[in-house]
């Protein structure tokens, strides 16, 4: 085992991540850039300081120790440069409070399988196992491949949440070293889908369209964030319905409700596009997921 991946986390006993008890790894760098992403220290594929400002106590050791520069006492408070910072994480190592965090850290896959293999009991007894998420975790093939092809060789389970925006060679080669895919639908529309995700939906439709066609569709849950305004529209679910139900084998559908992660963004430095955007509104959660039942779907909220 020789590759090398960059994570932010690593989440033990998830139980939203797939079947059973699951550790979750949490990998860097996503193309998405969703307006209502709920992990965008997941996005950039760098190493990155969040500040929690409610931690700081204004020692200014931070930017004693900085080694660029990017920070620089402001009233007391730092003020980091993120055009200067190169994420080494030295301030973050150094701050006595927590209040400065490096989000990414590189990890060896044989590193990971020896955090991995820490949670067997757990799998063991839920049916549960690993779960691949983010980010975009096929962002990193190389990696990913590798470390899943570990897990399997452990007989671990495994599962990968994914937008599903790759190129088709680099999401077939994970294929066989998949054993559940979460795979985020978010809209139907092409020219909604550039809007809101930078990118186009064509390339996620021919993965997921190859995936069932390839007779895994049994294999997948399809995730849809509902997001006021946006996904949960009667065109977007229309449209969701019209392409999904086409698919051969694909009869489970999880609907992921928007919640405000505003303060992550604050921590990032970064515009949050959804400021006035709150939660969907619990019948109007309840009526998508009827619509996907009458059209054959087993749903979870």
């Amino acid at each position: 085992m020789t590759g090398e991946g960059l994570i932010f986390d690593i989440k033990r006993f998830a139980i939203h991540d797939g079947p059973g008890i699951r550790t979750t790894v949490f990998m860097k760098g996503c193309p998405l850039r969703c307006w209502w992403c709920h992990n965008p220290e997941g996005i950039r594929p760098v190493c990155e300081p969040m500040y929690f400002e409610y931690k700081c106590i204004e020692c200014g050791t931070c930017a004693g120790v900085c080694p660029t520069g990017a920070i620089v006492p402001e009233k007391g408070a730092p003020y980091l440069d993120r055009e200067k910072c190169t994420g080494c994480g030295v301030c973050s190592e150094a701050c006595p409070t927590g209040a400065l965090k490096l989000a990414g850290r590189t990890i060896t896959v044989e590193e990971l399988l020896q955090e991995l293999e820490r949670d067997v009991l757990f799998y063991d007894n839920s049916g549960g196992g690993v779960t691949f998420s983010g980010g975009e975790p096929l962002m990193q093939h190389r990696f990913l491949v590798e470390a899943l092809r570990e897990c399997k060789r452990r007989d671990l389970s495994t599962a990968l949440d994914t937008s599903g925006y790759a190129a088709g060679d680099v999401f077939a080669a994970v294929l066989d070293y998949v054993d559940v895919f979460l795979f985020d639908l978010k809209l139907a529309d092409d020219g909604e889908h550039r809007k809101y995700t930078g990118v186009s939906n064509v390339p996620i439709r021919n993965n997921l369209r190859m995936l069932a066609d390839t007779g895994r569709g049994g294999d997948v849950i399809l995730r849809l964030p509902v997001v006021p305004g946006i996904t949960d529209t009667e065109k977007n679910i229309e449209g969701f319905l019209e392409f999904v139900v086409s698919l051969k084998g694909i009869r489970r559908v999880d609907l992921l409700p928007f919640h405000d992660v505003s303060e992550k963004y604050c921590r990032l430095g970064r515009e949050y596009k959804m400021p006035a955007c709150g939660a969907p509104a619990p019948e109007r959660l309840r009526y998508i997921k009827e619509c996907f039942e009458r059209a054959g779907f087993s749903v979870k909220i």
